[in-house]
């Protein structure tokens, strides 16, 4: 009866769902992976964010590199704000406007540290440089999310040559500090607040959205190991539908050769 499952077409058959089941098992074990990684960051971030502020100087110092675990952390430094050194990073949007960061160094006794004090419009033209409101003046305090030097890696933005003075594309604070003074806190600080607030001044950024933790990856993972029951499910009904064919077929021959006789 079931001899039909060595020949060449289920042999094939065959073949592919034992290449399947395995497929699909590590393809949602990776999505797993990544819902584990996701959800993990997510906690942290959310921990980070509901922390309360510490000095910057506990985090990052001048020369260092933010560690990953203390990505938006909320910190504080006081100093005075170098507006001679401000920059302005292009390309940056804030509800679907396109428009400027604004970077200023805040020089501390410890070292200065970057402040994107907010977003801006563009100007009237796409190398035009912004209207940038002016910090406030004397010394300010300042409380912030604690953020790592951007690069391509972490961005995805390419930065290049030829644009216009004062303005970047990344917030790459070790190559930004090679043009300073002084010497600079490895990170950059996301304003949230400062004292005195002074005048006018940009848009702060909101908070990080940290999504639903890696759950559309869980859902990856659960569907890719539901393909696997979908692929053995699929193997054994048209195993049951040849079986009942053939055995259809020899019952149907056997009335045929009854008749005859």
């Amino acid at each position: 009866m079931y001899r039909f499952l060595l020949s060449r077409r289920w042999v094939g058959l065959h073949l592919l769902v034992l290449v399947l089941i395995p497929t699909f098992f590590f393809l949602g074990r990776w999505q797993w992976g990544r819902f584990e990684e996701r959800s993990a960051d997510s906690t942290r971030i959310t921990a980070n964010l509901a922390a309360a502020p510490v000095p910057v100087d506990r985090l990052d110092r001048a020369g260092a590199s933010v560690p990953y675990g203390d990505r938006y952390r909320l910190v504080t430094a006081t100093g005075r704000y170098d507006t001679a050194h401000q920059l302005v990073v292009r390309r940056r949007t804030l509800n679907s406007r396109v428009g400027f960061y604004v970077v200023t160094p805040l020089v501390t006794p410890q070292g200065a540290v970057l402040v994107n004090r907010g977003w801006v419009p563009a100007g009237a033209t796409a190398d035009a440089s912004p209207q940038v409101p002016a910090p406030p003046t004397g010394q300010v305090t300042v409380t912030g999310r604690l953020r790592p030097a951007e690069t391509r890696d972490n961005t995805g933005i390419r930065t290049r040559s030829g644009l216009p003075s004062g303005q970047i594309l990344l917030i790459d604070t070790p190559r930004i500090a090679e043009g300073l003074p002084y010497a600079v806190f490895g990170g950059f600080v996301e304003l949230t607040a400062q004292q005195p607030q002074g005048g006018a001044s940009p848009e702060l950024l909101p908070p990080p959205d940290v999504g639903a933790g890696g759950g559309l990856n869980l859902a990856y993972a659960v569907q890719w190991w539901l393909f696997i029951g979908i692929a053995v499910g699929g193997w054994v009904l048209l195993l049951r539908r040849e079986a009942r064919d053939l055995r259809e077929e020899r019952a149907s021959q056997a009335v045929t050769a009854g008749a005859a006789m």
